[in-house]
């Protein structure tokens, strides 16, 4: 049986069972158990969330040292757009891309140069006919997985486009051939630098039917003081940047959707205003749109688990960065324009796995939704969280689906007591 690689993870001697993360969890994937926080891993998006909230810092992203890299020959970097805004008084990205080199790396592909050629492919895409209106973007793997588990309806609002560090990936791999013609495949490794841990599970577990082009995570916050120890200010830095204001613009929200060129675009951060806007489109809530842009973090990806900078001071040293640069370096030519290459394109969504199933049966499913129903009812309905699950409807579920008993409701029998 398949099972999906995730990258948070707990340490469960340092959870205390506060319910901090239990409240936060958008997909109610986490319940209190024996007195710490128990993830279900079906419900898990890795969103970090519980990471950013957790007090106690036993929520964790898991991903690759750098040293993961040393059994390739050829060892090529792609930094995230966010890694800029990491770093005070930086006035030319060269420095960290020189830096990067400085490490250990042989090359530097930029994921912003990527970006401005799938904003320019974008463009392109939303003038094709037959595209199902608003079009969501599939740049954030957390809005992707969490579409394939709880709005199955909107699988066909999703761009089919390979999100900027796929594509960066395959085109680093494309020059690093045609440099060193000598180089076999399993000799080039290709190392995303990332600041949230969806990317990494990305990675790990691929897409649909889609196998990831990145050979390895590593995240900003472990590669951030190898390279302050780098980044010599005093040394001019070998020129190396490919891209504009446009590429990495998509480090924050909203990046994304100004480079579309369209005035018709709806850009919202944050998981929970996420799930916000997803319910409106299910819905029919929402005025007529060409373009929405989603991302899972607060501010999009400068707020992800895996950086170092407050999302908000990172976005504002990234605005003051992207005043010295020209708006892109990636156009497209006349030819290209004529049509999307078929590289850009996955073909097939994740299969939909609804965390609201109750059962296989539809009639066994009406009788637990019943239940379910009558006992949530009959419950306090103050979500208190005492039972470890999120709320009352949840902790009902878990009841008729057999996880928990009515006595972990401390408020319900002490009411029950009172009646006898």
């Amino acid at each position: 049986m398949y099972t999906y690689e995730h990258s948070v993870q707990l340490d469960p001697s340092k959870c205390t069972g506060c319910t901090t993360c239990l409240r936060r969890c958008p997909t109610e994937a986490i319940r209190i158990k024996d007195g710490h926080a128990v993830i279900n891993q079906e419900r898990c998006i890795d969103c970090g969330e519980c990471i950013r909230v957790c007090p106690h810092k036993a929520k964790k992203a898991v991903c690759s040292k750098l040293e993961a890299m040393e059994r390739f020959k050829w060892k090529i970097a792609l930094p995230a757009p966010s890694l800029y805004g990491q770093f005070d008084n930086l006035d030319d990205v060269d420095y960290v891309l020189d830096g990067l080199k400085q490490i250990g790396f042989d090359d530097v592909f930029e994921v912003s140069k990527a970006a401005e050629l799938v904003s320019a492919y974008t463009r392109l895409y939303l003038k094709t006919d037959g595209v199902k209106l608003p079009v969501i973007s599939s740049a954030c793997p957390v809005v992707v997985r969490l579409i394939g588990l709880r709005f199955p309806s909107l699988d066909d609002h999703i761009m089919r486009m390979l999100p900027p560090m796929e594509v960066a990936a395959r085109l680093a791999r494309e020059r690093a051939k045609e440099k060193h013609p000598e180089l076999l495949d399993d000799e080039i490794g290709v190392c995303f630098i990332s600041p949230c841990p969806a990317k990494a599970s990305y990675v790990k577990n691929g897409f649909a039917d889609y196998k990831s082009q990145v050979d390895e995570v590593v995240s900003i916050s472990d590669i951030y003081f190898l390279l302050i120890n780098e980044m010599k200010q005093d040394v001019e830095p070998e020129s190396l940047s490919e891209s504009g204001m446009i590429g990495i613009g998509w480090a924050s929200s909203g990046g994304e959707s100004t480079a579309v060129f369209n005035e018709g675009y709806l850009a919202a951060d944050g998981i929970e205003n996420v799930n916000r806007v997803l319910d409106a489109i299910e819905n029919g809530n929402i005025p007529p749109l060409k373009f929405i842009e989603l991302n899972a973090c607060t501010g999009g990806c400068v707020g992800g688990a895996m950086t170092m900078e407050n999302p908000f001071i990172a976005k504002a040293r990234l605005h003051s960065l992207k005043r010295y640069l020209p708006v892109s370096q990636n156009f497209l030519t006349k030819e290209e324009k004529q049509y999307i290459p078929e590289s850009y394109f996955f073909n097939d969504l994740p299969e939909y796995n609804p965390i609201s199933r109750l059962s296989d049966n539809m009639a066994q499913s009406m009788r637990m939704m019943a239940d379910i129903q009558k006992l949530k009812a009959a419950l306090p309905g103050i979500d208190c969280g005492s039972c470890g699950a999120p709320t009352c409807r949840a902790f009902a579920e878990d009841v008729v689906k057999g996880h928990t008993d009515l006595s972990k409701c401390i408020l319900y029998n002490a009411l029950r007591r009172e009646n006898e």
